[in-house]
């Protein structure tokens, strides 16, 4: 029976699940109703072993991490003659995460690639040296190039990722304009399948600005809407073992009440999440 969970981009701009309280949530209190979180740290720098391993002791031993791939390894930046090669990047990385690893608490590292990163061979090339440097490490790849998405390019990049044991993202969004893709949502990986939910907002989408990044999230999911992306997760087949939904929707901080809502629509009941008395972890 396949396992649905569900989390959001980033533990700490939550209010709703501290009844707004305060407009900052703690690792441990996001932990309290959900099983996972996306963590977008490690695309902008990588965090010390210390403030890796503080996490670990803030959630409980079920808890699991998705982690973002550094931007030197997603070309979001090329590499300059004072940076370390591809590999010693890549080494960095694993190492930044071993904590991660070594307490079974990684569910995947997420590769989100640039809008330029289209389907030519080169890239096509590029995703097998990352299976290579990442070895049997779990991937999950999002691509923002409607190029991957062809008739001619679709079904051979869904058997590529296959072979590969790349999960490949489906990403919700407004899928009818020129910088965005369509929602595929297809096992290419027995173990994982990831869905983002970035929102519907078309303005936001099509009218990039300054603001672009808070405004293409400024979308709140409806009833209509979760329950459709329910049935969708309930008939997937062939069924994975997990299924996991991160709401990314949080401009207007709703990720958390559509993620809510969601698990209330399948009838979901998280087990081994953290304790309302942070002490308590100490015993899990």
């Amino acid at each position: 029976m396949t396992q649905i969970t569900l989390g959001l981009t980033t533990w700490s701009e939550h209010p709703a699940l501290i009844d707004g309280q305060r407009q900052t949530t703690t690792l441990n209190e996001y932990a309290q109703h959900f099983p996972t979180v996306e963590i977008d740290t490690f695309f902008y720098a990588l965090p010390k072993l210390a403030t890796v391993q503080k996490w670990l002791t803030e959630v409980p031993r079920d808890f699991q991490f998705i982690v973002k791939a550094h931007r030197l390894m997603t070309q979001h930046e090329n590499l300059t003659e004072q940076d370390s090669s591809l590999e010693e990047v890549f080494q960095k990385y694993r190492a930044a995460i071993m904590p991660l690893i070594a307490a079974g608490q990684l569910k995947c590292v997420l590769f989100q690639f640039p809008p330029f990163f289209d389907a030519q061979l080169d890239h096509i090339d590029y995703l097998r040296r990352i299976r290579l440097l990442m070895g049997n490490l779990p991937i999950a790849v999002e691509f923002r190039n409607a190029s991957w998405y062809q008739p001619a390019i679709l079904q051979p990049l869904t058997e590529f990722c296959r072979d590969l044991q790349l999960t490949l993202v489906a990403a919700d969004e407004p899928h009818d304009t020129l910088t965005s893709v369509p929602f595929y949502l297809i096992t290419t990986n027995p173990k994982l399948v990831m869905i983002r939910l970035h929102g519907r907002n078309r303005e936001g989408w099509d009218h990039p600005d300054k603001e672009w990044r808070k405004k293409r999230t400024l979308y709140r999911y409806s009833t209509q809407e979760l329950q459709g992306l329910a049935t969708l997760i309930q008939n997937l087949a062939p069924a994975p073992k997990e299924v996991c939904v991160i709401f990314n929707n949080n401009s207007g901080k709703d990720a958390a009440p559509n993620a809510l809502e969601l698990q209330k629509i399948l009838q979901l009941e998280f087990k081994g999440l953290a304790p309302h008395d942070p002490e308590q972890l100490n015993l899990f």
